[in-house]
């Protein structure tokens, strides 16, 4: 024993003669204080103590050893600086590597799930510092911990940058807050999961840029990212790992990847000659780049002015050029077809679904049975098209690109394909015609515009004639028979155009795809809230009759009251009892108001959901599916009671049903389970699904959609749950509050709700005995965040990986809303 404390004291002893001398590794005896480096065995790069800019602040990074400008690769304590030069980082027994102040105080430190009897740092030629076990330095699995799993704002050549399905790390850039702060600034760059991933540069949680899909060659949305004889780009996607990484041919040139401060990723190259970093890459190229720039079914050229443009077969939605398009012509589902576009970054794959051992043809015939499917393409046209990616509800993002070797096949009317096919037809047949016909046409052009004028000014005149004081009720909406049924009053125009001071400005609650909602005071003084469909609602004709019908005869104090409807001169309304609250998003996902939420309201508002549900399932008349549960269909009284509204969605069972399919796949991303989704089926177990996602939003006060952090709500609620972590979910702004254990149990019933499959999940009424009794629960499967069922049936591909939540977008291709 006596010897080995020798032995130590003599290691110890000869590191401090040794002093400053360089060395690549330091182990449990040995430290790095301030002013001390260690570098790595080829001199590349070297680790020590630094202070950025103008800052006094001290840090431990990596920077490049061999280049005259200072220039840091990997901060260790980015969040929490040194105020001095007392800093020391050592290697403890466990093989974690901590850093201390001169109060011996932890400021930074690794982390590892095991430990090794020899560990040691080591900083590699790659850039990389390492813990791992000495007596095994080859073996991978020996490795406790490396800087690549953790970078800042740069990306060397080697590092792993995405995802590990295995463990959750999460490998993504942040930008340095200024050039005297490395501390994490307001950009971001990250690998998204959700559909086929993707690669998208965030300001906070706003879309900034997307790289675009992988193709097998490069990224639809950056051609200038291609192989060549210099750069070698890698993009893995496995049951295991969602990564990309670039290699380099010449090991002796320095390459980095770096996100900018203002929002930019730069590549950049160190010219020896004139002591410089030169840009050979810079992401965003131009104002094309900028996210969704032009809205759905619209591409952006640069070289156009305007930039935006309908794709064929779609018409501007607005005036605003940047507000989207939408179909010339509706959708049929099984008599559409496919158009074939080239030459374009393919949209944003957040909402689509992949299968890498599906042909084109198979992915053409999948598409074409899913009434939902929007568009189509090869996952990978590196060996010929193969693969299949489908897409779901609108384009966006698109932009015109010379150097895309790639096809869309987006879904139309047959009708409009074969207008378009007529259109391309006679231009390539037009003959050139000279100048005397040209004048001739321009001539005619300019007498057509002046009659076409003259004709509607006197239409326009004659309409409002006819309108005045003679407004007809429209029969074709609810008939006789339905009217007498329904026992609902029907408004006259007059009086709630009275109510609402013509529709005005100033009385509008808010608006959606199905058009606006007003506030009116009625003659009597009665407040009312109008539901004004606009006249290209998405909310059709079917939709506006399935809510009257619905609601009209629902009677429960969880549920919206509808005090009537009107149908006069083409006008779509629905009146219902006003709620001042509004609802129940504005309250949850605001940093504000979310605190007037606290635990015993919130408590409330769950149990009365739930209530709510079960009348809809078990206690009404007819059995309802709701199909669109979600807080913004979730509505506040004035003492904060919910109320559960907008029924347009909603669909009855009668007698033994209890379950349906279709095709034409609506309600709201982030809400809508697996099942239906992909098969179209749904049950009340659908909404015991949403209300289960309502349940994880309400407690933790996090949205599903835009939810930051590398995993969507319900995989990060899940991942916490098994890591007995649950506490960490609950909303910080109700710990004042809170109850713990009731709402981890809350939590609980919230992920029995969101399995995976139908048959595991409870029905409502087990669901409000779970939320008022104490009684033991049941542990909860997986759940319904992503499934590796391929939707193509016969594929045994686990590599399509899919991720159904995460979404608040309501869907519907048929029936619209």
């Amino acid at each position: 024993m006596e010897g080995f404390t020798l032995l130590l004291f003599c290691l110890a002893l000869l590191n401090n003669v040794q002093g400053d001398t360089v060395r690549d590794t330091i182990n449990t005896l040995q430290s790095i204080k301030d002013g001390q480096i260690i570098v790595s065995p080829g001199k590349t790069y070297a680790l020590g103590f630094f202070s950025p800019g103008n800052s006094k602040n001290r840090y431990v990074g990596i920077w490049y050893n061999e280049v005259s400008t200072q220039t840091v690769v990997w901060v260790a304590n980015r969040d929490n600086p040194l105020t001095d030069s007392s800093g020391v980082l050592k290697l403890d027994e466990t093989g974690v590597l901590v850093l201390l102040n001169h109060n011996k105080s932890v400021i930074w430190s690794s982390n590892t799930t095991r430990s090794v009897r020899y560990p040691v740092a080591k900083l590699l030629d790659s850039g990389n510092f390492i813990v791992q076990d000495n007596n095994n330095n080859n073996d991978p699995k020996y490795l406790l911990w490396q800087s690549f799993d953790f970078p800042g704002d740069t990306i060397l050549p080697g590092q792993k940058f995405g995802r590990n399905l295995v463990t959750g790390l999460n490998r993504y850039m942040s930008s340095w807050n200024n050039s005297d702060d490395p501390s994490k600034g307001v950009f971001s760059y990250q690998i998204d999961v959700n559909g086929y991933p993707q690669f998208i540069l965030r300001k906070g949680t706003f879309k900034r840029y997307r790289f675009g899909s992988w193709n097998g060659i490069q990224f639809s949305g950056a051609p200038m990212l291609k192989q060549s004889a210099i750069t070698r780009f890698n993009f893995i996607s496995d049951e295991e790992e969602l990564y990309f990484s670039f290699e380099l041919t010449n090991k002796s040139v320095f390459h980095r990847m770096v996100l900018t401060t203002d929002g930019f990723i730069n590549g950049t190259y160190w010219n020896n000659d004139g002591k410089v970093w030169n840009l050979h890459a810079r992401i965003p190229v131009d104002d094309c780049d900028n996210y969704d720039k032009c809205g759905a079914y619209a591409s952006c050229n640069i070289n156009n002015i305007p930039p935006c443009n309908c794709l064929d077969g779609f018409i501007p939605k607005t005036a605003d050029i940047y507000g989207g398009c939408v179909r010339r012509t509706s959708l049929t589902c099984h008599g559409d077809r496919f158009l074939k576009l080239s030459g374009l970054k393919l949209p944003d794959t957040e909402r689509s679904w992949f299968d890498r051992n599906t042909s084109l043809e198979d992915c053409r015939i999948l598409c074409m049975k899913n009434c939902s499917c929007t568009a189509y393409a090869a996952l990978d046209v590196s060996k010929g098209p193969t693969g299949c990616l489908l897409w779901f509800g609108d384009l966006l993002d698109i932009r015109e690109l010379t150097d895309v070797d790639e096809d869309i096949y987006i879904r139309m009317a047959e009708t409009e394909i074969e207008a378009i096919e007529r259109k391309q037809s006679h231009k390539s047949n037009i003959w050139k015609p000279g100048t005397a016909f040209i004048s001739c046409a321009l001539f005619v052009g300019i007498l057509s515009l002046c009659l076409t004028f003259i004709i509607y000014r006197r239409w326009k005149t004659w309409h409002k004639e006819k309108n005045k004081g003679n407004l007809e009720r429209d029969d074709n909406v609810i008939n006789e028979h339905e009217k007498e049924d329904l026992e609902l009053p029907m408004f006259e125009l007059s009086t709630i155009t009275s109510a609402t001071n013509n529709f005005s400005p100033d009385n509008k609650l808010g608006e959606g795809g199905f058009g606006s909602v007003y506030k009116g005071i009625l003659n009597d003084g009665g407040e009312i809230a109008v539901k004004r469909l606009s006249k290209n609602s998405k909310q059709g004709l079917q939709e506006f009759k399935n809510e009257v019908m619905h609601i009209a005869k629902l009677q429960h104090r969880n549920l919206v009251r509808l005090l009537g409807y009107c149908t006069q001169a083409e006008e779509r309304l629905l009146i219902y009892e006003f709620m001042p609250n509004k609802s129940l998003d504005s309250f949850i996902f605001d940093e504000n108001k979310s605190m007037l939420l606290d635990w015993p309201r919130r408590l409330l508002i769950i149990n009365g959901i739930a209530r709510g549900l079960l009348y809809l399932h078990q206690d009404s008349r007819h059995r309802i599916v709701h199909r669109d549960l979600k807080a913004g269909n979730v509505l506040l009284d004035s003492e904060m009671n919910p109320k559960i509204s907008d029924f347009g969605l909603a669909r009855s069972f009668g007698g033994n049903e209890i379950e349906a399919t279709t095709k034409h796949v609506v309600g709201t991303y982030g809400y809508l389970p697996p099942e239906y989704i992909i098969d179209g089926a749904y049950s009340t177990k659908s909404d015991v699904f949403s209300f289960g996602v309502l349940i994880l939003e309400i407690v933790s006060g996090k949205r599903n959609k835009g939810f930051c952090h590398q995993d969507n709500l319900l995989a990060h609620v899940w991942r916490l749950f098994t890591e007995g972590k649950c506490s960490k979910i609950v909303d910080g702004t109700i710990i004042d509050s809170l109850n713990l254990s009731k709402a981890l149990r809350l939590i609980h019933v919230g992920l029995l709700c969101v399995q995976l499959s139908p048959d595991d999940r409870p029905n409502m009424s087990s669901v409000v005995l779970m939320l008022s009794s104490e009684s033991a629960l049941p542990q909860p499967n997986l759940p319904g965040f992503f499934t590796s069922t391929s939707m193509a049936g016969d594929s045994s591909s686990s590599s399509s990986y899919k991720q159904y939540t995460n979404n608040d977008m309501t869907i519907s291709i048929m029936t619209p809303r």
